[in-house]
């Protein structure tokens, strides 16, 4: 079975990057799936399940925090990884971020290694 991996930013320039940024993961069989607003977002998870999902914390229609309490709180789908991307490295917004089901943070800018990184050791755990 495929592994899928859902990237959701309301930006389309820094959705490229992450999909350049992760594009190698194609080569290994695993789906990147797009999504541009927390909604959207919540349809693809509901549907698509992904294993991976790298959650833009500020945007349009519901935000990260949102989606993410709505995936591990009321439909618990836990085994969905939930990293949230947000441009604020507070303290605060990390600690609501884990609160809400959040399973990692990352802030941005990101350093496209580490995301690698940390997307390959996630699908193939």
């Amino acid at each position: 079975m495929s592994k899928k991996l859902l990237i959701v930013d309301d930006e389309a320039h820094i959705r490229m990057l992450i999909e350049q940024t992760l594009e190698d993961l194609e080569d290994e069989g695993v789906e990147l799936l797009f999504a541009d607003n927390g909604e959207k977002a919540l349809n693809i998870i509901q549907e698509e399940k992904p294993n991976l999902v790298f959650l833009d914390v500020m945007m349009p229609k519901m935000n990260g925090m949102e989606v993410c309490h709505k995936v591990k709180k009321e439909l618990g789908l836990d085994q969905v990884y939930i990293i949230l991307l947000t441009a604020k490295g507070q303290e605060v917004d990390r600690q609501k971020g884990l609160e809400m089901g959040a399973d990692r943070y990352m802030t941005k800018p990101f350093d496209p290694d580490e995301m690698l990184s940390v997307a390959e050791e996630i699908l193939n755990s």
